[in-house]
């Protein structure tokens, strides 16, 4: 009986962290099932997909591809003459690679790999992220065997069959860190609550408008430490902005301002309070870690699908939600006053997040995987 041959994987996702960051969950929890397996990557290029793919080591190959604008214009054709290109890229590298597997994490890139890949009798599987899935999944569910979804809601928008409610895979280091070693790496103080804010990987102006607010009020008032995480792009416009202001934070020990966190393990364990958006990879940190929150949704995400994903928190009880609409400096520091001295508050909604936290994720979906490739 010939040995058998090493299992090979395909995942194509990409555009955003909160597509990326699931399929190396995945590809990783694999890679440690199958140790001699081949893992590939399928993007489109964009620095970011490369900086945290190739950080964890996995190779990645680039095809063309390009969102649809909702209204027909001159970028339509643009979009078009992508797909098609990205279609010959995807059938190109399928015939290549002859994978066992092809999943699917969302976003344009996943498109033509999985369908193509269907096509040729590939097995195929999807990952949808947010409680309203995005286009891309919705297409892709025709051709899928199995869909993994991280919210029972969306069962409702796939066929019942194929789906496996199976929850947002995260980092198992995301939640390891301990408090009172977190603050000591952030220099802060174990003796008053802590708030961490952030916009996502590349930050968020509005987000850090209204904590420049914070900021200003905190240099005063001392009342709790922050953590601000500015995004890179936006780091030295809002130090030049501390600086116009003669505002040092030299002398504030209580607030720590960075561009970017790596490790965000210790940044959520010394969190009492997270202020950010509401993407999918975001609630489900959230929800590991068993922190409260305050979610701002990004308006312009596809489908509004934050918005849907923070009503969730907000409805269990695990999140208040402000709409950047009604974002202000005033109403948010008010809002992190209203909870960060409440004890109860805290506990409660700490709590609550906790439940809505699927531990066994990546679990369930590689028993699933296994499965298929049976």
């Amino acid at each position: 009986m010939p040995p058998e041959k090493n299992k090979k994987f395909i995942f194509a996702g990409g555009g955003t962290g909160g597509h990326i960051y699931p399929a190396i969950a995945i590809a990783s929890g694999l890679k440690r099932k199958y140790p001699d397996s081949d893992i590939l990557f399928i993007g489109t290029g964009k620095q970011l997909e490369k900086d945290i793919v190739e950080e964890v080591g996995f190779p990645l190959k680039i095809i063309h591809a390009k969102g649809f604008e909702r209204k027909l214009s001159i970028d339509t054709l643009r979009s078009l003459h992508q797909l098609i290109l990205g279609a010959a890229d995807s059938i190109k590298i399928l015939k290549e690679e002859k994978p066992d597997l092809v999943i699917g994490t969302g976003g344009y890139t996943a498109g033509p790999v999985v369908f193509f890949a269907s096509l040729m009798g590939i097995p195929c599987a999807i990952h949808e992220q947010n409680v309203i899935p995005g286009v891309t999944n919705k297409i892709l569910s025709r051709f899928a065997k199995k869909i993994f979804i991280s919210f029972p809601e969306s069962a409702n928008y796939f066929p019942k069959n194929k789906v496996i409610l199976a929850g947002n895979p995260v980092r198992p280091e995301i939640t390891k860190g301990t408090r009172r070693e977190a603050l000591e790496k952030f220099g802060l103080s174990p003796n008053m609550p802590t708030v961490l804010s952030f916009g996502g990987s590349q930050g968020a102006m509005s987000l850090n408008n209204a904590i420049y607010y914070v900021i200003k009020t905190l240099i005063k008032s001392k009342e709790f430490q922050l953590i601000h995480v500015t995004g890179k792009n936006n780091y030295n416009k809002i130090m030049q902005s501390l600086m116009d202001d003669k505002i040092d934070l030299g002398s504030a020990s209580h607030i720590v301002i960075k561009p970017y966190i790596n490790d965000m393990e210790n940044a959520y364990a010394a969190a009492d309070l997270i202020i950010s958006r509401a993407g999918a990879l975001t609630i489900a940190e959230l929800s590991a870690c068993g922190k409260p929150a305050i979610l701002i949704p990004l308006p312009s995400a596809a489908n509004r699908h934050q918005d849907f994903n923070a009503a969730l928190m907000e409805k269990n009880g695990a999140a208040i939600v402000i709409y950047e609409k009604d974002l202000t400096g005033e109403k948010l520091y008010k809002s992190i006053c209203n909870i960060i001295f409440d004890k109860e508050c805290l506990l409660k909604m700490s709590a609550s997040s906790k439940k809505l936290a699927r531990s066994n994720a990546l679990d369930t979906i590689l028993q699933e995987i296994e499965k298929l490739l049976k």
